[in-house]
């Protein structure tokens, strides 16, 4: 990839946040979520980035008729995305798969304008080699799954804790998140991090027993965060085992 393309895909993701994140007010954004498709301001945003995409896609040189394409299809797919997404409720799923359709529009009007699109196989060999499959792997294992587990064989302890003062699925979100970091760090051959993290958390049930006296709900999240760190770190090391034998 040269780096003339490579700076029209970063001229093109630039502008989008800039449209969707800088010049869209709080006003345009109440609007879409009322009016939908007859609010007034659906349609300056999606001509806002279409200005934008006019202004990468001319800053990289690009011809005129590709440009105007380019930019037609990005203003329209971006007006009809925010039109569907503004029916939906104002939750994560939906903004990020609102903003995983922006990009993925971004990608493919970028892919039919380079000139040579031979990186796609690239990429698109290197995707399917074992090393990639086998961290994805990882990263999916070490979420729902793992967490399905954890509950299960913390099961036998749970009746015995008063959870009622907690977030409802907040744990499971934590563990997630923690599990999430520690892979990554075990697979970077960061092990210091995972001990600050370890640290952190141990901190912060300690000020929990100080406050709250309640040694049973303690012992219960810090068994299930040591099985979490351990099922974890466990599975980076089988992980960057492999890794080193392919």
């Amino acid at each position: 990839m040269d780096s003339n393309s490579l700076s029209l895909l970063l001229l093109l993701l630039l502008g989008h946040l800039i449209g969707d994140f800088l010049l869209q007010s709080q006003a345009w954004v109440r609007s879409k979520e009322s009016r939908h498709y007859l609010s007034p301001a659906v349609y300056l945003h999606s001509g806002v980035h279409g200005l934008l995409a006019l202004v990468a896609l001319l800053a990289s040189a690009q011809a005129a008729l590709p440009t105007l394409a380019a930019v037609v299809a990005i203003s329209v797919t971006h007006l009809a995305i925010d039109i569907a997404k503004s029916y939906a409720p104002p939750q994560a799923r939906y903004f990020l798969l609102d903003q995983a359709l922006h990009i993925g529009v971004l990608l493919v009007v970028w892919a039919l304008l380079v000139e040579s699109p031979a990186w796609l196989a690239e990429l698109g060999g290197w995707l399917l080699h074992p090393a990639p499959l086998l961290v994805a792997l990882g990263y999916l294992l070490v979420l729902r799954p793992t967490s399905i587990l954890i509950a299960l064989i913390m099961r036998r302890w749970s009746r015995q804790v008063d959870t009622s003062g907690m977030l409802a699925d907040a744990g499971a979100r934590i563990g997630m998140l923690e599990r999430f970091l520690v892979l990554t760090f075990v697979l970077a051959d960061q092990l210091v991090p995972i001990g600050f993290l370890l640290a952190a958390k141990s901190v912060l049930r300690f000020g929990e027993l100080r406050e709250d006296r309640d040694r049973k709900l303690t012992e219960y999240v810090l068994l299930g965060t040591m099985l979490s760190f351990a099922l974890t770190l466990c599975l980076g090391i089988l992980i960057r085992r492999a890794l080193a034998a392919l």
